[in-house]
C-alpha cells in the first residue's frame, strides 16, 4: 500500500504544481524519486508531527494540496489537536496519510500499532476516511483524496498487502463492495486485515455456511443502504477489524442498525477494550489477538449456531 500511494502522489505532483508532499522525518529512501523530481515541494518537518500539520494548514490556505505522511499512531495521537483545530475546524485542503495501520508493525509493540486512530479521527467533523484493502484501492483512494475539497485521513498498511482487486475495479468515495455475496451471514471489514477475512469466508464456503463480505473503504461517510441491505438479506452481521471496537468500524455499523431500528443479530471481532498482545511476525500477531482466519470462522459457527 506505501508504495501504491507513493507512486500516484508522484503521478498527482507531476500533474498539479499545487501538490505538496510533507513528512515527519521518515519515509526517507521511499521518497527518493519524489524528492528528485520536486525538491520544492517535499518539507521533511523532523519529528514534530503537531507542527507538520499547522505548516500543512498553512499551505492549504495557500491553494496548495499538502499530503502529510508519517505512521499512523504518531498522527492521529501526537497532532490530534491540530487536526481538530487546524484542519477539520477550518475546513483545510490537507491530506494526512498513516502509515501502519492496525498492529502491522508489529513487533514494535503497542507504542507503534494504529488501533485507536479510527475512533479518534472519526468523531471529528467535515473529515473524510479511507481505509484501502490492497494496492490498487490505495492508489484510487488516493486520487480520490486529491480531488475532495477538504481533510483527509488515508490509513493505510505498508508493504506486501496481497492484491484483492483487478484493474477494472472502479472506486466510489462512500460506497462499500460486496466481495463476495452470502445469505447465511454478512461480514463487514475495512483495511488489510479484510484479505484474512476473504480465507475465513473460503473456509466457511467448504463448511457449508454462506458469508458474505462487505468491504467499507470509506470508513466516513460509510455506506449505510449496504449495511441495511446486508441486514435485511442475511439476519446477521459480524464485523472485523484490525483496531478496538470502540469507536471503530464495529460501532460505526452498530450506529446504522441502532439508528434504523435493525433487530439483526450483531456482533463485533477487534481489540476488546484491550491493547495488542504479544510480540512476533504481523501473521503471529493474527493468530495472538484472535484475527486469525479460523478465528473468524469459529465466531461465525458460533453466531449461526446461536
Amino acid at each position: 500500500m506505501r508504495n501504491a500511494y507513493l507512486d500516484e502522489l508522484y503521478d498527482l505532483a507531476r500533474k498539479d504544481e499545487d501538490i505538496i508532499a510533507l513528512v515527519a522525518d521518515n519515509g526517507a529512501i521511499v521518497y527518493d524519486k519524489y524528492r528528485r523530481d520536486f525538491p520544492s515541494r517535499f518539507i521533511n518537518c523532523g519529528i514534530s508531527e503537531a507542527n507538520m500539520i499547522s505548516l500543512a494548514a498553512g499551505l492549504a490556505s495557500c491553494g496548495k494540496i499538502p499530503f502529510a505522511y508519517t505512521i499512523g499512531c504518531f498522527l492521529t495521537m501526537r497532532a490530534f489537536e491540530q487536526i481538530r483545530n487546524d484542519l477539520c475546524l477550518q475546513r483545510m485542503n490537507v491530506k494526512i496519510v498513516g502509515i501502519g495501520a492496525g498492529f502491522v508493525y508489529s513487533s514494535l509493540g503497542p507504542t507503534h500499532h494504529a488501533t485507536e486512530d479510527i475512533t479518534l479521527i472519526r468523531s471529528l467533523p467535515n473529515m473524510t476516511i479511507f481505509s484501502p484493502v490492497d494496492p490498487l484501492e490505495t492508489k484510487k483512494a488516493t486520487i480520490a483524496s486529491a480531488q475532495i475539497d477538504g481533510p483527509v485521513y488515508l490509513r493505510l498498511a505498508t508493504g506486501g498487502t496481497p492484491k484483492i482487486y483487478k484493474e477494472d475495479y472502479e472506486f466510489k468515495v462512500g460506497c462499500g463492495v460486496t466481495l463476495r455475496d452470502g445469505t447465511d451471514i454478512a461480514i463487514i471489514a475495512t483495511g488489510g486485515i479484510v484479505y484474512e477475512v476473504l480465507k475465513a469466508v473460503d473456509e466457511l464456503e467448504r463448511l457449508g455456511i454462506s458469508a458474505r463480505l462487505i468491504n467499507i473503504h470509506t470508513i466516513k461517510p460509510i455506506d449505510k443502504e449496504i449495511i441495511l441491505k446486508a441486514a435485511h438479506d442475511t439476519g446477521a452481521i459480524l464485523t472485523v477489524e484490525e483496531h478496538t471496537i470502540i469507536g471503530g468500524l464495529g460501532s460505526a455499523v452498530a450506529e446504522v442498525l441502532l439508528d434504523n431500528k435493525s433487530s439483526v443479530k450483531f456482533k463485533r471481532l477487534g481489540l476488546n477494550n484491550v491493547f495488542a498482545s504479544g510480540y512476533g511476525s504481523y501473521e503471529e500477531m493474527k493468530e495472538i489477538n484472535g484475527l486469525s482466519k479460523m478465528d473468524i470462522v469459529e465466531v461465525v459457527k458460533k453466531m449461526i449456531k446461536n
